[in-house]
């Protein structure tokens, strides 16, 4: 991967309701360069909140989670391709099918708008669920590390770039997948901040060690009296832990 700040490694949510909110919480923050866009946002502004964020040259995270059948999923992934956007996130349980038809799909929406191929990465399990709710509810009888790492691997074999994953199964998930699959991890909260409804979470200089390439981090920043002075902290804690 290649050398990039830690205020670059870093991206932040925009998961508030309304464009007002979000143009307010980007000027606000304007040192972050990498922002997420996820279903409550784009689903109140449409692709209004991605040019917003393409005139003042940020990077974009379309956070939207496809999970649906290979033809419905590639539809929407060539729509993704044409906004321009870094990151689009798929669920690695709608198949291998539904991945590879995805993948495709954004190479062919990207070439046609004239844009990069946007990263393609899958949702291995979301961070909000623990071991207890995959075996008790989701009747799955694989302990939660050696599912997310099959998840991952079934992304990998199908073409993608790389997986969202909690902090805490990222070294076996890049000891596993190798130094150019991209490990994305939400799930990553500061010791002063609250955990809130993440239950797989670690440190910021904790995830990136263990060899995350991505951390979003939102309401230690962003539900902050003060993001800037928030960001800014964690950005001098990985400072000073000598990640970067």
């Amino acid at each position: 991967m290649t050398m990039m700040s830690v205020a670059d490694r870093i991206i932040v949510p925009l998961d508030v309701s309304t464009e007002v909110e979000a143009i307010a919480l980007i000027s606000a923050l304007p040192k972050v360069t990498f922002w997420k866009v996820g279903l409550e946002l784009f689903v109140s502004t449409g692709a209004t909140i991605l040019q917003t964020l393409k005139d003042r040259e940020k990077q974009i995270f379309l956070d939207l989670k496809f999970h649906d059948i290979p033809n419905t999923v590639a539809g929407a992934c060539r729509a993704a391709a044409r906004y321009g956007v870094d990151l689009v996130t798929i669920h690695a349980t709608a198949g291998r099918q539904a991945l590879q038809a995805a993948r495709e799909a954004l190479q062919e929406g990207a070439e046609s708008a004239g844009q990069p191929a946007p990263k393609l990465i899958a949702i291995t399990l979301l961070t909000s669920l623990t071991s207890r709710d995959l075996a008790f509810d989701l009747k799955i009888p694989l302990e939660l590390p050696e599912y997310a790492l099959q998840m991952a691997l079934l992304a990998r074999e199908s073409g993608l770039d790389g997986a969202v994953c909690s902090p805490q199964e990222v070294e076996q998930l890049r000891r596993v997948c190798g130094s150019e699959f991209l490990l994305v991890c939400p799930g990553v909260r500061p010791t002063w901040a609250e955990a809130g409804d993440q239950r797989r979470a670690m440190t910021p200089a904790s995830a990136l060690r263990t060899g995350a390439d991505y951390l979003v981090i939102g309401r230690p920043i962003t539900a902050s009296a003060d993001p800037t002075a928030a960001f800014d902290r964690i950005c001098g804690e990985l400072e000073l832990s000598e990640i970067a």
